[in-house]
């Protein structure tokens, strides 16, 4: 009897946070280790399905740069970065394109069905759904067909969330001539959620969160302010990878999200611990 008394418990204590996010708008970025785990995958699955199901409305961003890379050593394409952007020639883009689209993008919505959602692939060409320049870099590298995302179409995902469907959403924009180009799936997340005004954003990475040590697992910070991440990467302790991530979670507060939480993916159902318990598990950011 007491395990099931103990069931109950849970499900009571995430009934109010059930209630404050029901109709409301989760935007997810999912990738990193997570998605090399086929256990991991179906329980994250899991979570974002249950979102669906008790009134959330889900939006999916995906990665895919192991996979890539994967893909450019077969056809003998020397993978290449500039401050932790991948450059970006005619070759790679097809490449980023071919993976990200045709292959993660489906296996997600695929495994999302299994799961018992009713999920929809879809990519920045599609429909206009994420418009972009061409960027330029600020030291003036040529970073080929990397865009600057400009325009979000809102309407579609609206259309969408607010039906049956989850938007899953490769991070491949449409230039001005219709060419393709490949974003950061941290920005378009961040940039999803901005336009949107989401209730939440959602960072899955293969860390706990923001250290004020990155090599101590100790130092894990709960909830952060905006200037205090600013001070982080004046001194250095945010860098690399987590950049897009906690600029993505800016973009995002200031333009009217709730919040945004950096959370890792390798643990076991991270979206609902993060969600539906008192303490949650990651980094929030505000403010």
């Amino acid at each position: 009897m007491d395990k099931y008394i103990e069931k109950a418990g849970i499900l009571i204590e995430a009934l109010p946070y059930i209630q404050r996010l029901s109709g409301k708008t989760v935007v997810i970025k999912y990738g990193g280790a997570a998605m090399l785990s086929e256990d991991l995958s179906k329980k994250i699955m899991q979570d974002i399905t249950l979102l669906k199901y008790v009134g959330v409305n889900p939006i999916v961003v995906h990665g895919g740069g192991n996979d890539i890379n994967k893909m450019l050593s077969k056809l003998d394409i020397t993978p290449k970065f500039h401050n932790g952007l991948r450059v970006t020639d005619g070759d790679t883009m097809d490449v980023v394109q071919m993976v990200l689209t045709g292959k993660i993008n489906k296996d997600i919505v695929s495994q999302l069905g299994i799961a018992g959602a009713r999920a929809i692939g879809l990519c920045g060409k599609d429909a206009g759904l994420i418009r972009v320049e061409k960027m330029e870099a600020k030291d003036g590298q040529d970073l080929g067909y990397v865009g600057h995302v400009t325009g979000i179409n809102t309407k579609l995902l609206s259309t969408l969330t607010q039906d049956e469907y989850i938007p899953v959403i490769a991070p491949v924009g449409v230039g001005p001539d219709g060419e393709s180009y490949n974003i950061n799936a941290d920005t378009v997340a961040g940039e999803i959620a901005a336009a949107l005004c989401a209730e939440k954003l959602m960072f899955l990475t293969d860390i706990d969160g923001i250290r004020s040590d990155p090599n101590d697992p100790g130092t894990l910070i709960y909830e952060i302010t905006i200037g205090e991440i600013y001070k982080y990467i004046e001194n250095g302790v945010i860098s690399g990878g987590m950049l897009p991530k906690v600029e993505g979670c800016i973009k995002a507060i200031r333009s009217g999200v709730k919040r945004t939480h950096i959370l890792n993916g390798t643990i076991p159902h991270p979206i609902l611990l993060e969600i539906f318990t008192d303490t949650g598990i990651g980094t929030m950011v505000r403010e």
